[in-house]
């Protein structure tokens, strides 16, 4: 059965992930005949707003909600596929869809609906200080935007919503990307019945064989990122090739350091390349991580991650099958793990096909429609059921 399908995003102000897993999954869903109507704002209007605008808008958007509800009633979806709402949108969406008896599906492509960072890192650490509890103390830190009255908006809208009933009543399935942070957003609070798993996914060419050699680094290079230590690392390790792809406010951070090629930003054809050109994809990150795409990119190219043991990260990265893992934050015992790879490449070539194994079975584009398509039709079932009894 053909669905209709309603699409709600806010785009970020930098170009990011997730505003790449929506458009993916778009295309995804128009190859296979369904039709899909968007509702995107683009974060960038925050910057023509006053700070009173925005923090109305953040609570409840009036717009959002009156656009949705002439979307829905020109278009009648089916079930309208919800990813980020911050701050344009608003959770006043899942209210219009409710009066219009639609279900809501919304991924979680992170953890902002129980941290005001999304990250559950502060300063550096791990912080899970407003798991289960309201998030007052991310104000007293400006965990959002180092800010405390954008903080405090946040949190009010949160809290708001959360005395409503908004997050637990008007969303019919929530989509997690691992069981990691499905276990994390149960213990946020969020009904565990409600909360299905996809991966993300690429759909990608065929890996090539050829010549490889040292280390990719793929990303945004900020705090999360790990990009401290992987400095520290690649200093330890002056005879490593580390090839860095991407830009951020830690670039000084790699500048110069002996062995490092900075790439830049560059394009997916190219990203590509490098990843079937490379030893190993190295992922330091520090904090946790939902579901960082580069992983199933690098499998896809037969690509062995060697990556930080946290988070979801150990549950994606299988050590001595897929990868490697080494303590978040820990330097040595990264260049440790980055050195072994290097002097150990027939071995890497074996993690390099169990991870294109991995990837066949788990993250191509078929695997996640199907999954998709399943929670669709659980969302739109329940809907159904939970009208029926309104009736009755």
């Amino acid at each position: 059965m053909n669905l209709r399908i309603l699409v709600a995003h806010s785009a970020y102000q930098y170009r990011g992930g997730e505003d790449s897993v929506v458009e993916s999954e778009i295309d995804l869903l128009r190859s296979h005949g369904h039709e899909v109507e968007t509702y995107f704002r683009n974060n960038d209007d925050v910057k023509s707003m006053s700070l009173a605008s925005v923090a109305v808008q953040t609570l409840w958007s009036s717009k959002a909600a009156n656009d949705l509800t002439e979307l829905i009633n020109s278009f009648h979806p089916d079930v309208i596929h919800v990813h980020n709402t911050l701050p344009l949108i608003s959770p006043s969406i899942y209210w219009a869809a409710g009066r219009a008896g639609v279900p809501v599906v919304q991924t979680l492509h992170n953890f902002r609906l129980m941290c005001l960072g999304a990250l559950y890192l502060r300063e550096g650490k791990i912080c899970e200080d407003c798991v289960g509890h309201l998030p007052w103390s991310g104000i007293v830190h400006k965990c959002y935007r180092g800010s405390v009255t954008a903080s405090a908006v946040l949190a009010g809208m949160l809290t708001f919503h959360r005395i409503l009933g908004t997050y637990r009543n008007k969303i019919s399935r929530y989509i997690a990307l691992n069981d990691f942070c499905r276990n994390k957003f149960i213990d946020g609070g969020l009904p565990p019945e409600l909360i299905a798993v996809k991966p993300n996914f690429v759909d990608t060419l065929a890996p090539l064989d050829m010549p490889r050699n040292g280390i990719l680094f793929v990303g945004r290079l900020s705090v999360e990122k790990g990009i401290e230590s992987l400095s520290n690392a690649a200093k330890l390790l002056p005879d490593m090739i580390l090839r860095v792809a991407g830009d951020g406010p830690q670039t000084c951070l790699l500048d110069e350091v002996t062995g490092v090629v900075m790439l830049g930003p560059i394009s997916t054809d190219r990203v590509r390349a490098e990843m079937n050109s490379a030893i190993a994809l190295v992922l330091p990150s520090i904090c946790y991580e939902n579901f960082p795409r580069t992983i199933v990119e690098a499998y896809a190219a037969k690509l062995p991650v060697i990556a930080s043991r946290t988070g979801s990260l150990t549950e994606l990265v299988l050590e001595g099958e897929t990868g490697l893992l080494f303590e978040p934050g820990n330097a040595q015992d990264m260049a440790e793990k980055l050195a072994w790879a290097l002097s150990h490449p027939e071995k890497m070539a074996v993690m390099g096909i169990n991870a294109r194994s991995k990837y066949e079975a788990e993250f191509t584009a078929d695997k996640n429609y199907a999954a998709l398509i399943n929670i669709y039709e659980d969302a739109i079932q329940d809907n159904l059921a939970s009208m029926q009894k309104i009736i009755n």
